[in-house]
């Protein structure tokens, strides 16, 4: 899907972020980005979304172009939603931008509000809504247009540690239905070991992928509780303290 070739990002201020960094996305991957707070991972997701452009390096679309608009979904680490507006119209917000009527969209925000378990909700406006709920419907919003490429930003990491691990457990379900590309960053060795099939490691700022490891692990509600789980852990771990 893209290729990433020694990409670098330096900002005005002079903080370099990403130092000759580089990486393949497979389509259906489902790909961690690993690593210590401010080492660039978020830089690297934005650089990926076309939110922002590396100074050195390239990235190269397989397709000869970056996806269309509405091929990439974002889901953040605060839900970003709007509170004035109800969880139906949240989640209609891409739908409006691309210019379709509130009845053309309805069909697909319903589905993709039942997908995320939030039928029911759709008159909620996110103060009434838990911190996990108001997350579903963040990633409802980013997957009602039904995009190739799924990017997260540590959208779990203010969650309590049960309701993380629910909505661990329905994002796999979604990728396998939905067979999307997922890059998801993370600071935490536990969730990438769970999620992802590739893990990326990357280094302290400047950051730069110091290696990669793959997962054979099949995640269901019991995985956690496998001694292969735990080995996985352990050498994520070490890759991670070889590469501080």
């Amino acid at each position: 899907m893209l290729t990433l070739a020694n990409v670098g990002r330096r900002f005005p201020s002079g903080t370099e972020a990403l130092r000759d960094a580089s990486l393949r996305l497979q389509t259906g991957d489902f790909v961690a980005l690993l690593g210590p707070s401010g080492c660039g991972k978020s830089t690297l997701l934005r650089l990926i979304a076309g939110l922002d452009a590396p100074n050195t390096g390239t990235l190269t679309w397989d397709a000869g172009q970056p996806p269309a608009p509405g091929e990439i979904g974002y889901v953040f680490q605060d839900a970003t939603l709007l509170p004035w507006a109800t969880t139906e119209e949240n989640v209609f917000l891409p739908l409006r931008l691309r210019g379709l009527s509130r009845t053309q969209a309805r069909p697909d925000i319903a589905a993709v509000l039942a997908r995320v378990g939030l039928t029911g909700f759709e008159h909620a406006r996110p103060r009434q809504l838990s911190g996990g709920m108001r997350m579903r419907v963040s990633i409802a919003r980013a997957l009602v247009t039904r995009p190739r490429l799924l990017l997260m930003d540590e959208p779990f990491a203010a969650l309590d540690e049960f309701t993380r691990h629910r909505l661990q457990s329905d994002l796999l379900s979604l990728w396998r239905d939905l067979r999307c590309t997922v890059v998801f960053v993370t600071h935490s060795i536990y969730e990438a070991a769970f999620l992802a099939r590739r893990v990326v490691l990357m280094t302290p700022r400047p950051g730069r992928i110091a290696r990669e490891m793959t997962s054979n692990l099949a995640p269901s509600a019991e995985t956690r509780l496998d001694p292969a789980y735990a080995a996985l852990v352990a050498r994520i771990t070490q890759g991670m303290e070889a590469a501080l």
